[in-house]
């Protein structure tokens, strides 16, 4: 079994933050795999279902950020849990909009939820990186995070959303690989044939009327130049 947590903010004034893509996220796979209502536990809130056989539990931490371990923990202590059983879906400013990317281990980078998780379970969980962006100055990184998604990023956070949806299954299994294939299916689509098909291929040039040979003598050819 897998514990699933999204990350973010709880409260309406924080819902459409770009910190709260985490959160967003799982309302998203809830929503679409039919998981039940969510219900207050373990410090945030949690729905439990399945993805075909595979049980799973998601888990929206309510602590507030910077104390998403103390809800991550709870949560892993009552479902007897292990690090490695732990995926993390949250908002990744080194990464561009709408890039995901898929990791085990590591750092935290500054995030203070994974600082908190780092503190309760260790490193050694997996990460859903979601890609919002940098303000390109680190003291203008905590009010970008607290404002809103603006609506000309709708289209590729739509986009985001359910790739994460459509992957989550995976997510499930510990299959990253297959969960980012869902997702680049979603964000970046295949085109249809292979470019080049219905061109028109390149127009043989129209040969010119054939030229006389010149015949002309040498002396002719210089009178001829001078007059």
């Amino acid at each position: 079994m897998k514990l699933i947590v999204g990350l973010g903010n709880p409260g309406a004034k924080y819902a459409h933050n770009r910190h709260n893509i985490g959160f967003m996220a799982l309302d998203r796979i809830a929503a679409d795999h039919g998981f039940p209502a969510w219900k207050s536990k373990h410090q945030g809130v949690v729905s439990e279902g399945r993805f075909g056989s595979d049980r799973a539990v998601l888990l929206k931490p309510e602590t507030f950020m910077n104390k998403s371990g103390d809800s991550v923990g709870a949560a892993m202590r009552f479902y007897k849990l292990e690090p490695a059983n732990v995926v993390v879906l949250h908002d990744e400013i080194d990464l561009a909009p709408a890039k995901v990317k898929w990791k085990i281990g590591g750092g935290h980078a500054g995030h203070n939820g994974l600082r908190s998780i780092h503190a309760h379970i260790g490193a050694d969980y997996a990460r859903v990186r979601l890609g919002v962006g940098h303000p390109g100055h680190k003291d203008a990184v905590p009010g970008y995070v607290l404002r809103d998604f603006p609506k000309a990023d709708a289209g590729w956070l739509d986009d985001v959303m359910r790739g994460c949806s459509d992957g989550a299954p995976y997510l499930a299994v510990g299959d990253g690989a297959k969960f980012m294939n869902a997702v680049g299916l979603r964000v970046s689509p295949p085109r249809s044939g292979t470019g080049n098909k219905g061109m028109a291929a390149p127009a043989t040039p129209t040969p010119g009327p054939a030229q006389k040979p010149d015949d002309r003598s040498a002396l002719q050819k210089l009178m001829d130049r001078f007059t």
